[in-house]
């Protein structure tokens, strides 16, 4: 029962800091390139659409167990700590008022894009080789 309540927390605590980085990417005193980071993050983390398909066995869920928490926690060290608590700050009272998290447009498109591309590479790449063979 312990674990559970420790994951409770944690996934918590990631999807407040998901939304600090929605306003530290607004902050005029956050770094630049905590701030060109944290869009990319921001903007994949607020996607509706997943880079890789939850559906897809373990793979599906790798994304939101390692790779969105660690580009999170790097972002976060990035920050100064007064910018990174009032945005956490900010962050608490969004999520009490608007009760879940945004989300972003530009990150679903974004991973469109990015499954286009991968589209139209495997299409270079391996079909159109075989066709022409």
């Amino acid at each position: 029962m312990h674990l559970a309540n420790h994951l409770k927390t944690w996934a918590r605590t990631v999807k407040r800091d998901g939304v600090t980085l929605w306003f530290a990417a607004q902050h005029p005193q956050t770094p630049w390139y905590a701030k060109a980071l944290g869009v990319l993050v921001v903007a994949y983390a607020l996607s509706p659409i997943d880079l890789i398909p939850d559906f897809i066995p373990v793979l599906g869920y790798l994304d939101d167990v390692l790779l969105l928490p660690g580009l999170i926690w790097l972002v976060i060290r990035l920050m100064p700590a007064p910018v990174l608590q009032e945005c956490r700050d900010q962050a608490d009272r969004w999520i009490k008022t608007e009760g879940g998290k945004p989300t972003s447009r530009i990150g679903a498109v974004l991973i469109v894009i990015c499954w286009i591309g991968a589209g139209l590479a495997l299409w270079h790449w391996l079909i159109q080789p075989w066709l022409a063979a």
